[in-house]
């Protein structure tokens, strides 16, 4: 669905530092932004810190500062924004790659470098002004929360292009249908599969019978409220589907919101399901059901925040693991489908332009603030010249009453560049139900299902995003509707015209071989489904791989050359066959018969990061299909057989987590084999790592002049404390067990789990809870050791718990000098469950609320005479 007109919608120059690039096809205009400058919009210039030495000396133009900023910091509060730099990656060199994976890492490297090249020293200036941050490489821009003298300040700067204000946009459909009870096909009296509507008005259901094309090969991501992974319609074909009921999660899902639990997608709005649906979803609801499919939720739940469609973007052109870690470029998908946008924002073209220098196809809703007659409605990215934009019609053929129509406001281009079928649209629901939507975002993923039917078969044009757009557009229907401008071949009603994936194959330089085969085991001569198929071509320009069908087979489009083919499942030995070469034009058949290995116990103890046998541990073979196993009261698992082969194996403890870390280790299987599975300390994604430590209380004698309820003050640290790499000489202590590095900040009573992007930020729980100091409590200061081995303590003494003050609480944080680490100890814990933790939050979160270590929240596990060391990591 695409999303409504923000607000605060503003024209200016792109969010994210450049113009409409000159390439882009139909002669697009280059936009020049009408914004006042940062000098225009604020007031004169209060008081502040002067800038790191290292900063950029002050200009007299300033940078263009979002409207929506300068209200907000003019009337006296805090706004979060994007600081976009001026600095701008030259992708040219991608763009002359060959073969996906290289265009993929030449982009995410030119990237990666120029974003760490020119943030330098802008975040060089806000840890010495404590501010927190958060970077993006993708857009180039560092997210920050602060007032009028930080946005004044950093307007000055020569390296800043833009500030641009952190925007939420409403998910929004044009209609919706009831929900049905399942998401099942509709067959004819031959049993054949009956699309619907829209699948076959654009012939998708042609391209099945009279190619043989189903999309394999190809993988479509989506980026929105989130899939259900295991929808009956969608599981055949997740790409972390293991078989065997098992799934692997990692670079294959990706959840920036947060909102999904347990490392598994999830979908708490229904839309990202259905567009995945149309895109892939069998039984007749997928333009392309044998394309295999990823996800990232960028969308929280009836919002999509900047910040997570921001990581999105990143994440589709380099995939993390869950934890957003270790990026692969290789493992990009070739198509992306946005069904959202959003008034005139800018935001996106520089994400939209990284994608296609990587060669990835993206498809983006036109919206829906049509009339019917008004022009100029398309909202952006859609409404961008680099986007592909997407308008819809019915089951009639006539253009949806709420489709976008162009020129586009943004920048004049021609809007929107297609349509497709929009309007009561039937696809798969969460819970495994089907329902019908209406909207140019359930149009939008026609067209990125009719992308993979076109790569899968013919696919010379992977990854040249003009010459697939040309294709798509030479072969769409004409519909002849000028009122809002352009011709009738293409004007701003229909685009192109209406969608034929038919055509489109038809016109497509067919100049692919075609591999077909069965795969069997040698033994039984049993066919084998399930077993990935990979074509690797010797120049490495290519590689495409599919998956055997219930009957073994497997259909590879493969371009003219030499092949490396592999076959490889679980239970089986790899078959790997050189020399591989194929024509243009070619219908090889290449059968695959498959040797069984032998299958062996895996036994082993789970030990907790002290060294104790740990009960109820998850243990599983993350890249095998086999169920799970937890261990027993004695910390021991076993798996009675589990194929040779080389897996990847995990413990992970259960809840409370407290300091164990998760075990993850590579394991050859080719015998029985015993396994001692010790769980290392829980790090954040800093580096920053938790461990139990021996109880040594730190008394303190300094009383602080701080008492009552909801107080905050601050004292100086004897020696530099380095918090997520930034250095401090002073802390804020609050009388809710805080220690905030950035600001003190009243009224946080309320504890929250870590991280967490709202106020505070910056901070060390040591107990964070409502609590109370009344005449009984104390908090005090105090220094020990010798310099160089100095040990600072803040201690609050006798604390009381607003909710009952009958249960009191006496803890403290131990900074330590020599190893820059902090202790937290905590003495007299009563039985009560507010005194053990059960409202409490205790650990550590960087300055910009995106990372932490969080040792509890909300669990009873403090304990009287106990002590937790957390390790920070020096830069």
């Amino acid at each position: 669905m695409h999303l409504p007109r923000s607000p605060l919608g503003s024209s200016l120059r792109s969010p994210f530092g450049t113009p409409p690039r000159t390439s882009v096809r139909r002669g697009a205009t280059v936009w020049a932004a009408t914004a006042a400058t940062a000098a225009a919009l604020l007031a004169a210039p209060s008081a502040v810190a002067a800038p790191a030495p290292d900063a950029p000396p002050a200009r007299t133009t300033a940078a263009e500062v979002d409207p929506g900023v300068t209200a907000t910091v003019a009337a006296g509060r805090e706004a979060t924004f994007f600081v976009v730099l001026a600095g701008q990656a030259d992708l040219s060199r991608a763009h002359g790659q060959r073969g996906h994976a290289r265009k993929a890492r030449v982009t995410f490297d030119a990237l990666r470098t120029e974003a760490g090249r020119s943030q330098r020293a802008l975040t060089r200036f806000l840890d010495d002004a404590k501010v927190g941050y958060e970077s993006y490489w993708i857009a180039n821009a560092v997210k920050v929360t602060g007032g009028k003298a930080l946005v004044e300040q950093l307007a000055a700067r020569p390296d800043v292009a833009a500030l641009r204000q952190e925007r939420h946009y409403a998910l929004d459909t044009a209609a919706q249908g009831p929900v049905t009870a399942a998401a099942t096909a509709t067959t004819a009296d031959d049993g054949a599969v009956t699309p619907e509507w829209g699948v076959k008005d654009i012939k998708a259901d042609q391209v099945w019978t009279q190619y043989d094309d189903r999309g394999e090969g190809i993988v479509v991501a989506n980026i929105d409220s989130g899939v259900q992974y295991d929808h009956p319609a969608l599981k055949g074909n997740y790409r972390g589907n293991l078989g065997d009921g098992t799934f692997s999660h990692d670079y294959n899902w990706y959840d920036p919101t947060g909102q999904c639990t347990g490392g598994a997608p999830c979908d708490n709005n229904g839309h990202g399901t259905h567009t995945m649906g149309t895109i892939a979803g069998a039984g007749g609801i997928g333009v392309a059901p044998g394309t295999t499919w990823i996800a990232a939720k960028g969308c929280e739940a009836r919002s999509c925040s900047d910040s997570s469609l921001l990581k999105s973007g990143q994440w589709i052109l380099a995939p993390t693991d869950r934890t957003g870690q270790n990026p692969r470029p290789d493992l990009a998908p070739d198509i992306v489908n946005n069904s959202w946008g959003g008034g005139n924002t800018t935001f996106y073209q520089d994400i939209i332009e990284a994608w296609n220098a990587a060669g990835i196809f993206e498809a983006f809703a036109a919206g829906n603030s049509g009339d019917g007659t008004t022009c100029s409605t398309t909202e952006a990215p859609g409404a961008q010249a680099p986007a592909y934009g997407v308008g819809a019609y019915d089951a009639t053929g006539r253009i949806a009453s709420f489709s976008g129509f162009g020129p586009s406001r943004v920048d004049g281009s021609t809007k929107p560049d297609i349509s497709a079928p929009g309007v009561d649209v039937r696809s798969s629901w969460p819970g495994g139900l089907s329902r019908s939507l209406s909207g140019t975002s359930m149009a939008t993923p026609h067209v990125a299902g009719a992308v993979a039917l076109l790569w899968s078969a013919a696919p010379s044009p992977i990854g040249d995003i003009d010459a697939t757009r040309a294709v798509l557009d030479d072969s769409a229907r004409d519909v002849d509707d000028t009122h809002c401008g352009g011709t009738a071949d293409a004007n701003n009603v229909w685009g192109e015209g209406r969608l034929d994936v038919l055509g489109a194959v038809d016109r497509a330089p067919h100049t692919a071989a075609t591999l077909t085969g069965t795969v069997t085991d040698r033994a039984t001569g049993a066919p084998l489904p399930g077993i990935t198929v990979t074509a690797g071509s010797a120049s490495g320009d290519g590689r495409r791989s599919v998956t055997t069908d219930a009957a073994g087979t497997y259909r590879l489009t493969l371009t003219a050359g030499t092949y490396t083919l592999t076959a490889a499942g679980y239970g089986y030995r790899d078959l790997v066959q050189d020399g591989l070469t194929v024509t243009t034009g070619q219908a090889a058949t290449r059968d695959l018969a498959l040797d069984t290995v032998p299958a062996h116990a895996v036994s082993g103890t789970v030990l907790d990061v002290t060294g104790k046998p740990l009960t109820g541990a998850t243990v599983r073979f993350t890249d095998a299909p086999l169920a799970p196993v937890v261990t027993d009261a004695s910390g021991a698992f076993r798996f009675p057989a589990v194929a040779e082969g080389s897996f990847t194996l995990t413990a992970a403890p259960a809840a409370p987590v407290l300091c164990n870390g998760t075990y993850r280790a590579s394991l050859i299987v080719d015998g029985t084999e015993n396994v001692t599975a010790a769980l290392p300390a829980r790090t954040d994604g800093s580096g920053n790592s938790c461990l139990p430590a021996a109880y040594s209380w730190v008394g303190a004698t300094t009383r602080v002049a701080l008492s009552g309820d909801e107080n905050a003050t601050t004292v100086a640290l004897p020696f530099p404390v380095r918090f997520y790499g930034v250095g401090y000489t002073q802390a804020h202590v609050t009388t809710n067990g805080l220690v905030n590095l950035l600001s003190p900040r009243l009224g946080d009573y309320a504890n929250t789990a870590l991280p967490n992007p709202n106020q505070p930020n910056g901070l060390l729980a040591a107990f964070w809870d409502d609590l109370v100091l009344d005449a009984r409590s104390a908090v005090k200061t105090g220094t020990t050791g010798t310099p160089g081995q100095r040990r600072f303590a803040i201690v609050w003494e006798n604390a009381a718990f607003a909710a009952d003050t009958s249960q009191r609480v006496t803890f403290e944080a131990v900074f330590e000098e020599a190893t820059g680490a902090v202790v937290l100890q905590y003495q007299s814990i009563g039985s009560g469950s507010y005194e053990s933790g059960a409202r409490a939050t205790v650990g550590i979160e960087n300055q910009a609320g995106t990372d932490a270590l969080q040792y509890a929240a909300d669990q009873a596990v403090l304990t009287d005479r106990s002590a937790i060391r957390i390790s920070l990591k020096a830069a």
